[in-house]
């Protein structure tokens, strides 16, 4: 206990030198709301190491202080860095006074081990109390800017919703008229192209007006073949598949029959092919899908698969986000409309990217 007081009132005798010299290469920034009290933070430290030589304290009292410290840092919002680059310039000028003091070697040794072991004990609280409160404000953030994000969503939806319906009166009287037309001239040029597009601008809308949706509507559900809704659809991309030159393989096993919206399913399975087609365009030649099915514990897995340009592998995790597209002339809501009907099935979607293929899979119970 002598080489301890001795050590004590060394300390104390130079404490104002230890502290100039501190202050001198302290970091203080002029924009610190508190920087007035850097230095009276200083002299708590100091007082948590004098008290410490004499007589080891307990961590909480450590901890306390150092979460003190870091939340006062935090309302600063100074760079963590600065903080503990002070917290050590602090160990080393006191460590320096230390070792100058006259206590022997073998008794100071124990002490200083002690002192460090105290500095560590106290940066790691304070980091640990910093990095704590900056990771909640940080959540807090996110969760406004999300919430932010559904409120502008929920207000688009809103709007296309009403555009859309505007916009379908005019275009349900137009697809009618040219039923009439087809019906009275049936060889009139150009009726299949005009039909064609039609419906698929009918389409389009109908994502507009499935994005504002959270649940499945009350469109009625019934059990049906996978398959056989493929098979229907292949009429209605026809002229695209002949137009791009795209062999599709359509290896989709009978039995794979599922519960839900037969024409969401639909929608699901058009839009992931018409992607395909339009990605087949940037290559030259031998431009192929593939659809694969397989049954596998009571779950469907459907495979489509294509042989364009790979999608890089950072934009992989966004495909699905709502206005995310690649396209120039794009929407970016055709697979989130997709995404949100598989999973109002009970279902799953997911993609995987390579330079052979391009796959998108689809998981759905089965009857």
């Amino acid at each position: 206990m002598i080489a301890q007081n001795q050590l004590v009132d060394y300390l104390d005798q130079n404490l104002d030198e230890y502290l100039n010299s501190w202050k001198r290469r302290v970091r203080i920034s002029d924009d610190d709301i508190y920087k007035d009290k850097v230095v009276a933070n200083g002299k708590l430290m100091y007082q948590l190491v004098r008290t410490n030589i004499v007589d080891p304290i307990d961590e909480n009292k450590i901890a306390e202080l150092a979460k003190q410290i870091a939340r006062e840092r935090v309302e600063a919002n100074i760079n963590i860095g600065d903080f503990i680059y002070n917290v050590n310039l602090g160990r080393s000028v006191l460590f320096d006074h230390m070792t100058r003091s006259d206590v022997s070697s073998d008794d100071l040794l124990p002490i200083l081990q002690s002192f460090n072991d105290l500095f560590d004990t106290f940066a790691y609280h304070a980091v640990t109390e910093y990095t704590k409160i900056k990771s909640d404000e940080l959540q807090e953030k996110i969760s406004y800017i999300d919430e932010t994000h559904q409120e502008k969503l929920s207000i688009l939806g809103q709007m296309s919703s009403s555009f859309v319906h505007e916009f379908r009166n005019p275009l349900t009287a137009i697809m009618g008229f040219v039923a009439i037309l087809r019906k009275e001239n049936p060889e009139m040029k150009y009726l299949d192209v005009i039909e064609h597009e039609l419906k698929q601008l009918n389409f389009r809308i109908s994502q507009f007006l499935h994005v504002s949706k959270k649940e499945i509507d009350g469109v009625e559900e019934e059990e049906f073949e996978v398959g056989e809704v493929f098979n229907d659809m292949i009429d209605f991309i026809y002229p695209s598949v002949v137009d791009v030159d795209v062999h599709i393989s359509n290896n989709i096993p009978k039995g794979l029959r599922i519960f839900g919206q037969k024409d969401k399913i639909r929608q699901v399975l058009l839009n992931i092919v018409m992607n395909s087609i339009d990605a087949l365009k940037e290559i030259q030649r031998n431009r192929k899908i593939n659809l694969f099915g397989e049954k596998l514990k009571g779950e469907m897995k459907l495979h489509i698969s294509n042989n364009g340009p790979a999608i890089p592998e950072k934009k992989l995790d966004t495909i699905f986000e709502p206005f995310y597209t690649t396209k120039e002339l794009g929407t970016g809501i055709g697979l989130y409309v997709c995404q949100k009907i598989i999973q109002n099935h009970n279902g799953q979607i997911s993609c995987k990217s390579d330079q052979d293929e391009t796959t998108f899979t689809i998981t759905l119970p089965l009857c």
